[in-house]
């Protein structure tokens, strides 16, 4: 669907403006635009730094925040495109860590729309366009690429010989564009496999084994799943990290939740079974407590947008929006953490999204249901989630803003300060962040 991309900056807006006039604004997946593109940028992808490339359904933006900051801690400059942006586009690309600017970003897309005439790229396309152009100027000494939408067919895809390839946690999302089973979607998530570059996957269930062996035979790589290659486990809040090259043991993740020790694990198997970056056993103990991913079980400042809240209130903010990131995020919320009470749940949706399943785990653990659209986009109505609060026995209230929401939770009583969370999309998670002036760096 389409980004509805804006920016501040006039430059970069003016080409956001052509993008719209010339992209089909929606998802179509194919190698053919973006290598047509390319070709006509004289193929920047094959001038890269080594490529650290990643998919999965959840987790894949954590694992790449690993990876940076091992790599970093070491040392290493290092180029990262992801998707999608929560506040400013720019956040989709950085250029030796550091985003790009807005006079770069603007060059960048000018360069990439000059050439794009008749070839019908998506909004997408010419964004990893651009990333790559403004990659191969600019030296650096390892490229991390997040896959936007599947693998098999998504424009990163076009990366021919990476160092290595990594899945993250593997679900049931975008079912229109990758299949309705979970065999389905791992064959489209395999299809990043590549020759000579390990294929490096978290624990999947057994009936997944055959999909994974099948890519890396045919890519003429090998496969290296957790629990058979590799191992991690959590353990005395220390993580206990295992490969055939020997043990690490490591600080637990500085980024919340029990998952992303899955995912710093699945950055450090990524990272020690490639050798075309060599990273030291010091930067991968250091990388847990350097990751930051924003709007992942982020736990918000109390700024303009929480002013209304008690000082002593907890806000956390949360992208996720499918039936693994429900697990993920409602299991961070024990009865421990929420010293008895319970949630007021913030959320908006997008309408392909599944209400149902992102929402069962959390039964019991929410007080109030405050409902919200979500600009710009196909949502789900506040009806739908009155239908879950009905069933849960609990309230639901229809909001037309994020403030109208936390001032309908700020005029209730409360015996003790409010525990919110706000989640079921990443568009509103960027508002969110917005509106309470924490904007990503």
């Amino acid at each position: 669907m389409p980004d509805h991309a804006v920016s501040d900056d006039p430059g970069v807006q003016a080409q956001l403006d052509r993008l719209a006039t010339l992209s089909p604004g929606a998802d179509i997946l194919g190698l053919d635009r973006i290598t047509r593109l390319l070709d006509r940028l004289r193929d920047p992808h094959r001038a890269l730094p080594p490529v650290f490339h990643v998919a999965g359904t959840n987790g894949k933006g954590s694992t790449c925040a690993f990876l940076r900051a091992a790599l970093e801690a070491d040392g290493k400059s290092v180029h990262v495109f992801t998707s999608p942006h929560l506040v400013r586009f720019n956040e989709r690309i950085r250029i030796n860590g550091q985003l790009i600017s807005d006079e770069a970003l603007a060059h960048y897309l000018s360069r990439v729309l000059d050439v794009a005439e008749g070839i019908g790229a998506s909004f997408f396309e010419v964004t990893t366009a651009a990333a790559f152009l403004a990659f191969a100027e600019h030296p650096a000494d390892a490229c991390i690429l997040e896959v936007g939408l599947g693998g098999r067919l998504d424009a990163t895809n076009i990366i021919e010989s990476p160092a290595v390839c990594g899945i993250a946690q593997l679900g049931l999302d975008h079912q229109a564009f990758l299949g309705n089973s979970l065999r389905a979607i791992a064959t489209e998530k395999a299809g990043i496999a590549k020759p000579r570059a390990p294929l490096v996957t978290q624990r999947y269930p057994e009936p997944l084994f055959p999909v994974m062996r099948e890519a890396a035979a045919r890519a003429r790589t090998t496969w290296l799943p957790m629990g058979q290659s590799w191992d991690a486990a959590s353990y005395r809040d220390r993580l206990h990290y295992r490969d055939v090259q020997g043990r690490i043991e490591t600080p637990l993740p500085r980024l919340p939740g029990a998952h992303q020790v899955q995912n710093a694990a699945l950055a450090f198997a990524m990272l020690r079974h490639q050798s075309a970056v060599p990273v030291s056993e010091a930067a991968l103990k250091a990388a847990p407590l350097w990751a930051h991913w924003p709007a992942r079980l982020q736990r918000l400042d109390h700024g303009p947008f929480l002013a209304p809240l008690p000082p002593e209130s907890e806000a956390w903010l949360d992208g996720g929006h499918n039936a693994g990131a429900g697990e993920a995020i409602s299991a961070f919320f024990t009865a421990d953490r929420l010293g008895g009470g319970k949630l007021q749940l913030i959320i908006g949706m997008l309408a392909n999204k599944d209400v149902d399943a992102y929402l069962a785990p959390f039964a019991g653990r929410i007080a109030h249901i405050h409902a919200l659209p979500v600009p710009g986009h196909d949502h789900h109505p506040a009806d739908r989630f009155a239908a879950v609060a009905a069933r849960w026995g609990i309230g639901c209230t229809a909001n037309d803003t994020p403030a109208q929401a936390i001032a309908a939770i700020a005029a209730e009583p409360h015996h003790r300060p409010p525990q919110l969370l706000i989640a079921g999309s990443l568009y509103l998670a960027g508002e969110i962040l917005r509106l309470n002036d924490q904007y990503p760096d």
